[in-house]
C-alpha cells in the first residue's frame, strides 16, 4: 500500500527516527519522501528525481539510516557512502547530516581532498558509519590497505546530484569505483541516486546501478513556480563614462549597470558565468567600479577559507551577491537566494533549472531568473533554453516572462521566430 500521508509514511521508521523527524519539526512528508521512503526501506535501488528544494536528502538518508540502526550486528567498518560531485558540497551535507547522525549515535565524517591529515588518520584508526566523499577521492582511497579494509562494510551507497557525473569523465571514474567497491564489498550494495530534473532518467539509473540490476525510478514533478526573464541590453550615454572608468566597452557597462540594480533591488543574488575567467572579470569591474559594493566571487580554485567566507558572507547578509561558476550550482547552502542572473546563454536546459532554482528554494515559493545575453544569437539561443525549462522540462504550468531589449532592428517577435524555425519543438 503507497502512504498517503504523514502517519503512513514515517510510521514506517524506527522509534528513534520518528522522535527525530518531530524533533526537526517535520509537520509533513515532501512528495519526494512519501513516494521513495517505502521503495528504499525495501532495499530497492531508486533513482528519486524531483526539483531541488523538497527534501531528497531526507528521502534517501532517513529510510537508509532506518535500516541501518535495524541491522542486528554492524560489520566495522564504512556502512554508508554518499558520494557527492562537489567538496563545498560535501562540507555542507556535513553539517545537514551531523544533526541526524548525533540524535541517532551514527558517526559521520567526510573525506575529500581538502580533510587535514589528522582527520584521515582518525578515520583509518576508527572509521565512520556513514563517509561523505567525492568519486575522486573514493578512487584514491580504494587502493589504500586500511581503507578498503573498512569499506568492505558498505552496504548502502547514495550518489548526489547524480545528473552531474552521468555524462562526463567524472561519471566514467565513479563506475569503476563503485565497480570496484562491488568487487571488494563481495555483493551489490543498495544504490540511490538523486538528480534534479533530467531528460533521460533510463540512462541515468543504469549508469548508477549497472546495465544487469533492476533500479526503480521515482520522478516527482513537485510544482514549482518559475519566472523567467531574458534580458539583451541597450546601452545608454551614460554607460559611456561608466566604460572609460571601469576600461571597458559600453556594452559591458551596460550590462553591469543591470546586474547591479537587480543586486541593488534584492537582498541576496547569485550571479552565474559559464567560467571562471568572466567570473572574475566581472567580479573584478564591480570593485573598480564601487569597492565598497557588497559582491564577493565563488569558483572551485578559489582556497577553502576563501569559499566559506563567501559563503557566509551571502548567508549572514553581509554581502548582497556573489559571482560564481558552477561551485554554487548545486546544494551548497548559501542561505535564502532571491534572485539569480545568468550572464551569456547556460547552454544546457538542466544547468538553467539547477541554478535558477536556487533561488526560492522551498516548496510554494517563486524561483525568480535573469539571463543577461551578450548578442541576439545568444539571446535566442537563451530564449529557447528558457522556453524549454518552463514548459518540456518541468512539465508544470507556469507564466513565462520574456523580456528582450534589443538596440537593433530585429524585434523580440522576430528573435521569437527564429528560435522557432531552429527548433519548432519549443512551440508546441
Amino acid at each position: 500500500m503507497k502512504p498517503k500521508d504523514r502517519e503512513s509514511v514515517f510510521s514506517l521508521l524506527v522509534k528513534p527516527l520518528r522522535e527525530a523527524v518531530e524533533e526537526r519539526g517535520f509537520s509533513s512528508p515532501t512528495q519526494p519522501q512519501r513516494e521513495a521512503i517505502p521503495p528504499i526501506l525495501k532495499g530497492e535501488n531508486v533513482l528519486l528525481i524531483a526539483p531541488t528544494g523538497t527534501g531528497k536528502t531526507e528521502a534517501a538518508v532517513l529510510p537508509i539510516l532506518n535500516n541501518f540502526l535495524l541491522m542486528p550486528e554492524k560489520p566495522h567498518g564504512v556502512k554508508i557512502l554518499y558520494i557527492t560531485p562537489l567538496r563545498a558540497l560535501n562540507r555542507d551535507l556535513l553539517e545537514r547530516l551531523e544533526w541526524w547522525c548525533n540524535k541517532l549515535d551514527v558517526k559521520v565524517a567526510v573525506r575529500h581532498g581538502d580533510t587535514e591529515v589528522g582527520e584521515r588518520s582518525k578515520q583509518a584508526r576508527s572509521p565512520p558509519d556513514m563517509l561523505i566523499t567525492t568519486p575522486e577521492t573514493l578512487q584514491a582511497i580504494l587502493p589504500g590497505r586500511v581503507m578498503r579494509r573498512h569499506l568492505r562494510a558498505v552496504r548502502w551507497v547514495i550518489v548526489d546530484e547524480v545528473h552531474e557525473l552521468a555524462c562526463d569523465k567524472r561519471g566514467a571514474q565513479l563506475s569503476l569505483g563503485l565497480e570496484r567497491l562491488r568487487r571488494i564489498v563481495g555483493f551489490d550494495f543498495q544504490r540511490v541516486g538523486l538528480s534534479a530534473t533530467i531528460g533521460s532518467p533510463e540512462k541515468v539509473a543504469q549508469f548508477l546501478v549497472g546495465s544487469n540490476q533492476p533500479c526503480r525510478i521515482v520522478k516527482v514533478p513537485v510544482a514549482k513556480d518559475m519566472n523567467l526573464q531574458v534580458l539583451y541590453v541597450k546601452p545608454e550615454p551614460k554607460d559611456e563614462e561608466a566604460a572609460a572608468k571601469l576600461y571597458t566597452h559600453p556594452e559591458v557597462a551596460a550590462r553591469l549597470r543591470v546586474i547591479r540594480s537587480l543586486i541593488e533591488k534584492h537582498g541576496s543574488v547569485l550571479l552565474f558565468t559559464n567560467t571562471r575567467a568572466i567570473a572574475e572579470v566581472l567580479a573584478s569591474r564591480f570593485k573598480v567600479w564601487d569597492l565598497d559594493f557588497p559582491v564577493s566571487i565563488h569558483h572551485g580554485s578559489l582556497a577553502k577559507p576563501s569559499r566559506i567566507m563567501a559563503e557566509q558572507g551571502l548567508k549572514s547578509g553581509s554581502l548582497k551577491g556573489l559571482v560564481c561558476t558552477s561551485s554554487l550550482e548545486l546544494g551548497i547552502d548559501v542561505g535564502r537566494v532571491d534572485l539569480v542572473i545568468q550572464y551569456n546563454s547556460p547552454r544546457q536546459v538542466t544547468r538553467l533549472i539547477q541554478r535558477v532554482g536556487r533561488s526560492g528554494h522551498k516548496i510554494g515559493r517563486i524561483s525568480k531568473g535573469v539571463i543577461i545575453t551578450l548578442d541576439s544569437d545568444d539571446t535566442m539561443e537563451a530564449m529557447a533554453i528558457a522556453r524549454r525549462a518552463l514548459v518540456e522540462e518541468l512539465a508544470i504550468s507556469l507564466e513565462e516572462v520574456d523580456e528582450v531589449i534589443v538596440d537593433r532592428e530585429e524585434s523580440a517577435w522576430e528573435l521569437s521566430k527564429k528560435i522557432r524555425s531552429f527548433n519548432p519543438d519549443i512551440s508546441k
